[in-house]
Parts: C-alpha cells; structure tokens; sequence
C-alpha cells in the first residue's frame, strides 16, 4: 500500500492482454531507425534541416511534440523508408514482439500499410513474409499468438486501395494476412467513400474487418464504418460518445473499440489522458480494448497504457478484469484460444483478490 492506494502494476503487468490496434511501422524506434538507416545506406534529414534527426535522443525528444496527425505522419512515413528488405520488417516485427512479451501481452493484432511500402517499389511479399517471420519467431520464443490486418490509406484514391485488396488476395489466403482496416487522417474522409474497398473485401472471402473512425472524425463516421462499411470493429472510436444513438449501435452490435490512450494526447485528441471517456464508455456498456497505437512515437507500449490509464481512472480490479475480458472477447482468434486467456485472467484475477 502507498500514499496513492495499492499498488495495481504487479497486476497489471500479469493481465493477459491483448492488443487489437498497432501500427507495426509505428513500432520502429529511433534507435533502430538508425541502425536499418545505415544498414540500408538511406539518408535521413541532416541535423540542419531538422534537428530532429542529430541523435537518437534528439529524434525521442520530437516525437514527444507532435501537433497533429498530419505532423507525425510526416515523421511515420518519413520512417518507413528505411525498410527494405525481408530482414528489415522480420527485425522490426520481432523487436515489437520481444517487448510484447515485456508488457505481458498474450495475443496481438498488428496492422501494416501495404500502401506506403509498394508506393516505394518494396514487393507485396518482402512486407508480408519479412512481418511473418518476426511474428512467427516471437510467437515461437515467447507464446504470443498474432493476427496481421492490412491497413488502407484514407488519403490515398479508392481505386489504389481496391488494387490492394487484390494485390494482397494470395497472402489472405495463405493466412499470412488475416483482417483488413482503413487508416490515416478522417478529415473530409467520409467512410462512405470506401464502400467499393469493403464491398470488394467482402466479394474476396476477407472476414475480419475494422476501419479507424471517430477519431479525428465525428461519431458519425463511426456510424458510416459499421453500417456503410460492415466493419465489426472499430479503431479509436473515442468520439462515439458525442452522439447516443451511435452508442447504442455499438453496445447492441456489442463491437468493440480499439482505444489508444496515450495517441490520443500525442495527437491532441484531449488535452489529458483523464479526458479520454473511458468511464463514459464503460457506463455505456461499450466493450473496449486498450492499445499502444504507434508507441514509438506516443510515449508508451501497451503496459504503459495500462499503467498511465490506471493513474487517472484509479480503475477497481473487477474494472480491469472486465476490459482485459472484453479484449480477449473481440480478439479475431479460436474459441479456444479466448477460453485459454479467459482462464488465465480468472487465475491472475484470483492471484491478487487483496486488491479492491
């Protein structure tokens, strides 16, 4: 017991979490940033047209002051460059999965941008199997199972994205690629718009769909992705509380939200974390999950989220156990996988039954 309460982060740390919204090239650290940069021979900024990019620290120190979306997705893309080879994506999903296994996550959902890779000549395959084989060795090492979702690009035409739905058709259907989502900034991007790319989703057998909204974008847009779109999830979502009539579509669908604490003030979605409406989600009966987005760029994997979460909502354990449950619930795995973490929860529940 401390001056705050007692200590929930040992209980924490053990909840068998699942994380449903990581940008896998939002995984890409500084530091390995410049070391694929050397390997790959790809200049970055020079320290005199960005600072940023003097040092590692100095590169840390930047990510911690984005203004908006579109700044650090200038930074993000800017990134992804340095990504070439299969052994790149292998290293950079391995490194994700060596401190998911840190955080205690037993199930992850990675999402990549095809997009941003094929616009820079990288082969559908070389992303693909270099993430699998960093999942498929971290699964091995550390017990983490996985899913893999493919992200369309909001700002790129509906044609491109239709185009790769079918570039990535053989991967869906060798299991390599398991969900499809639609990412990157909501402003004047109505989800409505990218009926063609759900409706060819749908023709072509894909069964997990999600899509960002309510983010940037207001609830209606939230409304738009599950009835327009006939997603199942959605990503962020935050907004949704502006509008009841969206609220109730989401508790009676029971769909989940893949909230991301700390992105959303990195991104001044709120001002502070205690804004996020977490409480107002749960006094809904909205299932949520919570996630670490891009956490190289936002301050904190998924553990973090917990724990900063924690420190402003000062959540109950049964409170705790019940958003672990809901995203083991939404997880896109077997039955008997969600069964195995349900259990495992029942026991970490039942390990620290001191905890109010």
């Amino acid at each position: 017991m401390t001056d705050a309460g007692p200590d929930y982060r040992p209980f924490l740390a053990a909840l068998p979490k699942c994380e449903h919204h990581l940008h896998i090239e939002g995984s890409l650290s500084p530091s390995l940033l410049f070391s694929l940069s050397a390997r790959n021979a790809i200049a970055l900024p020079s320290a005199i047209s960005d600072i940023a990019y003097a040092n590692v620290a100095a590169l840390e120190a930047r990510y911690k002051a984005f203004t908006s979306l579109d700044d650090f997705l200038a930074y993000y893309d800017r990134a992804s460059r340095v990504l070439i080879k299969r052994e790149d994506f292998a290293d950079l999903s391995y490194a994700y999965m060596q401190k998911a296994s840190e955080d205690g996550i037993a199930h992850t959902e990675i999402s990549f941008d095809l997009q941003t890779h094929t616009q820079r000549g990288i082969a559908v395959e070389t992303v693909v199997k270099g993430l699998n084989d960093g999942l498929k060795k971290g699964e091995k090492e550390f017990g983490i199972t996985f899913r893999v979702i493919m992200c369309i690009l909001r700002h790129e035409s509906v044609q491109s994205c239709v185009d790769h739905v079918d570039l990535a058709l053989p991967y869906y259907q060798s299991g390599d690629i398991h969900g499809l989502g639609m990412c990157s900034t909501e402003k004047d991007q109505h989800p409505k718009k990218f009926l063609p790319v759900y409706q060819r989703a749908k023709e072509v057998g894909i069964e997990f769909l999600t899509a960002h909204a309510g983010e940037e974008g207001p609830a209606e847009y939230v409304r738009s992705a599950l009835e327009d779109l006939g997603v199942t999830r959605i990503d962020h979502g935050v907004r949704s509380v502006e509008d009841e009539h969206v609220l109730a579509m989401l508790r009676e669908r029971k769909t989940m939200l893949t909230v991301c604490p700390l992105s959303n003030v990195a991104l001044r979605v709120v001002k502070h974390l205690s804004e996020v409406p977490l409480r107002k989600l749960l006094d809904a009966g909205i299932r949520f999950s919570l996630n670490s987005d891009d956490p190289a760029y936002f301050g904190g994997y998924l553990l973090e989220n917990y724990y900063q979460v924690h420190d402003n909502f000062n959540f109950n354990r049964t409170t705790w156990a019940l958003i672990c449950r809901n995203g083991i619930e939404g997880s896109w795995i077997s039955e008997a996988r969600k069964q195995e973490l349900i259990s495992q929860l029942g026991r970490v529940t039942e390990e620290f039954v001191t905890l109010p």
